[in-house]
């Protein structure tokens, strides 16, 4: 496929909000309240906005870059920066080989939520062992899972222009205004249990923002930086290839160093929303026991909040759910696009050609991974030593060893290799200012691969925290 060719964004706003659409998805709408709840609040916000403006933007600037200077796709584009370093792009391309098909059985859940509230059935997912009930079946979350991966390979097949810019420019506007208006509800909250205590939604808001200095131990500290950190890969869409084929989409004349500012601004203000939007409205019907890892956040501990709001419990739900699909689905694109781009890159396939292989490959993965739960159920201990299934174990591959596994080679390329001049010409080749020229020098070539290795070593079981 020639470069000229190559489809692009047709400006900045388009390439900035598609970024930022990958950006702010599952991992954003349940993952960052449940840790900001873990980790001390208020101590957990403040390492995340310090990762994000040195960790965050070093990585998002470096992957940004390649894809613009190279414009090709992470499969390829690594070899172009240096060809000893080619096999980089092998491993960034099976980030999101293996997160697509269990991503999608997710968006399935979020799907079938999404239905159960539209239909006014939504105060029946309160029920006790509803989640579990439904995951566990055969043939329904299936169908979901296909119906959602469906919605993401058409628009994968409307290509670059059409389909990720044109979506991303309608669904994000709208998903801001609906994790606003949720925000905005759940600090209004108030219940009473049945042990007189009251609890109101700036009750929950002082446990999410405030610290409490006085719990604080080296380890408690050292454990919420290493939770802080593992966000940042969910949240800004670094070492699974999807920045670099965003990247490669982006044209010379954009100013990269304004438009990596937006969306780490973006992504951000995303992040903090939608623990503003979870926190209070938990902690006010279920307390801090309320709080609970993974799907059981956003599957089971919200639709009891949302039963226990009333009628305007199953509104509310309607519109968190649709605002979850729409968080889901621009994550997911940017998933299959990084996975198409590198097959039409690396074999000169058309779009729709290279998009149907991931379709069926994706169909038949997915399949396994939802039947998990049930025929091919089963339970393994992981290094870390969580209890896994099929879904589990991808995501444990992809994210905690084959991600920081891309983001340390990447650092030795272009920190050690390539030199960061590679990275900070291209950022700056239309006369931009590098505001922050040494932090980024200092984080690719020292301070990333530091901190990745501990990650690394937590991740494996080598280190305990």
């Amino acid at each position: 496929m020639t470069d000229n060719k190559r489809s692009s964004f047709t400006g900045q706003i388009g390439f900035v909000l598609a970024a930022a659409g990958s950006a702010v998805g599952l991992g954003n709408i349940w993952r960052f309240p449940y840790l900001a709840a873990k980790d001390n609040g208020g101590l957990f916000i403040l390492l995340y906005i310090i990762l994000a403006v040195t960790f965050g933007f070093a990585l998002l600037t470096t992957e940004i870059a390649i894809g613009r200077k190279t414009k090709q796709s992470p499969l390829t584009a690594y070899g172009k920066i240096n060809k000893k370093f080619k096999g980089i792009g092998t491993l960034a391309t099976l980030v999101p080989v293996l997160i697509l098909p269990y991503y999608c059985t997710i968006g399935g859940w979020v799907l079938k939520y999404f239905v159960d509230f539209a239909t006014g059935k939504g105060f029946d997912a309160a029920a006790d062992g509803y989640f579990t009930g439904y995951i566990t079946q055969q043939i329904q979350p299936i169908i979901f899972m296909l119906i959602f991966l469906g919605i993401t390979a058409f628009i994968i097949y409307c290509g670059v222009n059409k389909g990720i810019e044109k979506l991303s420019k309608i669904l994000m506007p709208i998903l801001l205004v609906l994790i606003l208006g949720i925000s905005i509800y759940s600090l209004t909250l108030n219940y009473t249990d049945e042990a007189g205590i009251t609890r109101t939604g700036l009750d929950g808001l002082k446990i999410y923002l405030v610290p409490d200095f006085k719990n604080i131990t080296l380890k408690t500290f050292f454990v919420t930086l290493m939770d802080a950190m593992g966000q940042l890969f969910f949240s800004i869409s670094v070492s699974m290839g999807i920045m670099i084929a965003y990247g490669s989409y982006v044209g010379d004349k954009t100013n990269l160093m304004k438009s990596i500012k937006q969306i780490e601004i973006f992504d951000t203000i995303v992040a903090l929303l939608a623990g503003l939007m979870i926190v209070p409205a938990v902690f006010v019907f279920m307390g801090k026991d309320g709080m609970s890892a993974g799907p059981g956040l956003m599957f089971v501990s919200l639709p009891k909040v949302f039963s226990n709001m009333g009628t305007a419990g199953n509104v509310i739900g309607f519109a968190f759910f649709l605002m979850v699909i729409f968080a889901a689905i621009t994550s997911s694109i940017s998933v299959m696009e990084a996975i198409v781009s590198s097959i039409m890159d690396r074999y000169g396939f058309s779009r729709k050609k290279s998009a149907t292989i991931v379709l069926l490959y994706t169909i038949v993965v997915g399949i396994i991974v939802c039947l998990g739960y049930n025929v091919f159920y089963f339970e393994i201990t992981l290094p870390n030593g969580s209890v896994a299934q099929i879904l589990d174990i991808l995501d444990y591959i992809s994210n905690n060893i084959f991600m920081p596994l891309v983001a340390l080679l990447t650092c030795v390329l272009i920190g050690w290799v390539a030199k960061p001049k590679t990275v900070i010409e291209e950022a700056t080749k239309n006369g931009e200012k590098f505001s922050r020229k040494g932090t980024y020098i200092a984080m690719v070539k020292f301070i990333i691969p530091a901190l990745i290795l501990i990650l690394l070593f937590q991740a494996v079981g080598l280190l305990k925290l």
